[in-house]
């Protein structure tokens, strides 16, 4: 893959995560945050997979380092938190507030 198409990649990062603010807090009008989040998780999951098996990236995980697993859980548990604390955000307050502060996070 060609590292010069990383800005590209970004601005299609910042292009859904302006969707991900508008689609979630309307439709966190009727829902626990914290079941959303669970809700939005499973949804990615499947099509995650749809992704890695349709473009043919699988591979065992189970071949993967000690430190390679590591440092993806840990990246899992911190985005578990985020999403958790940004959905709970996004139900409390307005998403033209929560968005900007949510992107402060590098």
């Amino acid at each position: 893959m060609n590292t010069n198409h990383w800005f590209m990649w970004a601005i299609l990062s910042a292009c859904f995560a302006a969707l991900t603010a508008i689609f979630a807090k309307v439709g966190l009008r009727q829902v626990n945050s914290d079941l959303a989040t669970l809700i939005r998780t499973v949804i990615i999951v499947f099509v995650l997979s749809l992704v890695v098996w349709g473009l043919g990236k699988w591979q065992n995980p189970l071949l993967l380092s000690g430190k390679t697993w590591l440092f993806l859980t840990l990246s899992a548990l911190a985005t578990g938190a985020s999403w958790l604390c940004y959905f709970r955000a996004l139900q409390l307050g307005q998403a033209s507030q929560v968005a900007p502060i949510d992107k402060l996070s590098v």
